[in-house]
């Protein structure tokens, strides 16, 4: 069950392992839409076609449009035949990124995206109880609080992240704290087998750090496991080194299986997803995790 704490529930950040733009306030230029791109093969949805960049920017432009048509690209991916799962993996990732770069670029403002990133949010909300359905019904014991750095304007990418965690069997507290003393009572407010940071901007590097380093100390399980990802471990993954944490750069569904196994959980536990596209399941990219 997805407990969110005391704190503001988070309308943004990034999805695991993609690099978005900063979160700057300014007012940018307002993106257009346009006409949709074309799908490989012709204008309509193809049977269980590929979820390809040409979907992903459909989508992108939908969630900058309208809820409704967020939800009519969503609805016909899965009547193709397509897990949520793969949906959120390869659609709605890379869709986030696409709007990632649309406002790096000055082609969309910070309103539009943050509406679109919360079109995105809304939509994995009315699919969690069939998404949840996709994994094992049962408990693993296991809980983990999963936050964001404090003050961040964006939570897409942590929700993604605590759906695939509830999705395997986790009790999930998500936080989205709004200050360093917030952050800080996150840790203090259950007992967490473990915690999962994601950083999306370096301007709340050296506190979060600070902040840790003290947590360690005094944390009422000495066992507690602290991992670090988000947008910087990729950008600036030596500014996240810090002492008893593991730095990820994995995917949803990576983070997962590595974590649960961490705590000595079972392989069926940590990979729920099997209708998941096998070069996911591969784990490419479990060599880059960085133990501190």
């Amino acid at each position: 069950m997805l407990a969110v704490a005391q704190f503001q529930f988070d309308q943004s950040n990034t999805s695991p392992g993609q690099a978005w733009s900063s979160e700057s306030q300014d007012s940018k230029s307002q993106f257009v839409l346009g006409a949709s791109p074309r799908l490989v093969g012709g204008t309509s949805f193809a049977t269980k076609a590929a979820l390809d960049l040409g979907q992903a920017r459909m989508l992108s432009q939908s969630a900058i449009h309208s809820m409704d048509a967020t939800r009519k690209i969503l609805t016909n991916w899965r009547r193709q035949g397509h897990s949520l799962a793969n949906i959120y993996l390869y659609g709605i990732t890379n869709c986030a990124k696409i709007i990632g770069e649309l406002w790096s670029s000055d082609a969309l403002d910070f309103v539009n995206v943050t509406i679109a990133f919360s079109r995105l949010q809304r939509a994995m909300h009315e699919f969690s109880p069939e998404f949840l359905s996709e994994g094992q019904a049962e408990s693993n014991g296991l809980s983990l609080l999963i936050m964001n750095e404090p003050g961040s304007q964006h939570g897409l990418g942590v929700f993604m992240l605590s759906e695939f965690f509830r999705q395997a069997g986790w009790r999930v507290t998500l936080a989205s704290p709004q200050d360093i003393e917030e952050f800080k009572h996150a840790f203090s407010s259950d007992w967490f087998d473990a915690v999962v940071l994601s950083l999306s901007t370096d301007r709340q590097i050296d506190p979060v750090a600070k902040a840790v380093s003290q947590l360690r100390v005094a944390m009422v399980n000495a066992n507690l496991k602290i991992y670090v990802g988000g947008p910087m471990a990729n950008i600036a993954p030596n500014r996240l080194n810090w002492p008893g944490t593991t730095l990820l750069f994995t995917d949803a569904i990576q983070t997962v299986a590595l974590v649960t196994q961490a705590l000595g959980a079972s392989a069926v536990n940590a990979n729920p997803t099997s209708n998941v596209q096998q070069s996911h399941l591969e784990f490419e990219d479990v060599g880059r995790v960085s133990k501190m």
